[in-house]
């Protein structure tokens, strides 16, 4: 990450003491952070700052996380948004996965372990500085603009979320590789990512259905079974 630029996290938590406790160890390490105690009140605040990344915890007064979640990904497309469950269901975890979220975290966690997450994913939503003449990869109707960090299909761009981006550039970069889930786990999220692999089915389930003409019977993003998922080349491409 760049050492110049201070990082803007809104912590949307309705527990005050939770709140300060995730606001002080991400001020020791130099974000600059904004709070917030209910889902109305976090939607405001990120409509009237620049923010990077949304901290969001799942069981909110008024209007709850997963809602928040589904507003700001439809507005902020390439916002980052890391959400935090009290419970550790599946079911709550892939919710929150399906409504766009880029990672979670269950409750009680360790600071320091959110802190990882939130480099980690600045990571992946930061611009790649790439060579002339290699920002831009094309397949059939896909093309992927890496100095912007856009997609399109047909010439028309396809919104992903930083972590959705960050997979199809190693799909596309590496196109008929045979990528094990654990694989993409480590260059998307991290070695220090310790959550549900299931976290990069339910990323490849949104991607199909984004970028797939039909999403269950996809023709670019295919299931390698027992391994896990590849970018198939095409003939015709």
């Amino acid at each position: 990450m760049s050492n110049n630029k201070k990082y803007k996290i809104l912590i949307v938590e309705d527990e005050e003491s939770i709140r300060k406790f995730i606001k002080i160890n991400l001020e020791r390490n130099d974000f600059i952070v904004l709070e917030a105690a209910t889902g109305e009140e976090g939607l405001k605040k990120a409509r009237e700052g620049k923010i990077d990344i949304v901290v969001l915890d799942i069981m909110l007064p008024g209007i709850d996380g997963y809602e928040v979640c589904k507003i700001l990904r439809n507005e902020y497309p390439t916002m980052g948004i890391i959400m935090l469950t009290a419970k550790s269901q599946d079911v709550d975890k892939i919710m929150g996965l399906e409504y766009g979220t880029d990672d979670y975290m269950i409750k009680p966690f360790n600071p320091m372990e959110l802190v990882l997450r939130v480099k980690s994913l600045l990571r992946r939503m930061e611009i790649v500085k790439v060579e002339e003449n290699e920002d831009i990869i094309i397949y059939g109707p896909y093309k992927i603009d890496i100095y912007s960090r856009k997609f399109y299909k047909n010439d028309k761009e396809i919104e992903l979320t930083p972590t959705e981006y960050a997979i199809m550039k190693i799909f596309i970069e590496n196109p008929g590789k045979a990528f094990k889930r654990d694989e993409i786990l480590n260059w998307v999220w991290g070695y220090d990512f310790f959550g549900d692999p299931k976290i990069v089915d339910v990323n490849i389930r949104r991607l199909r259905s984004k970028i797939e003409d039909n999403p269950s019977k996809p023709k670019y993003i295919q299931t390698v079974w027992g391994v896990g998922y590849r970018w198939q080349r095409r003939e015709d491409d």
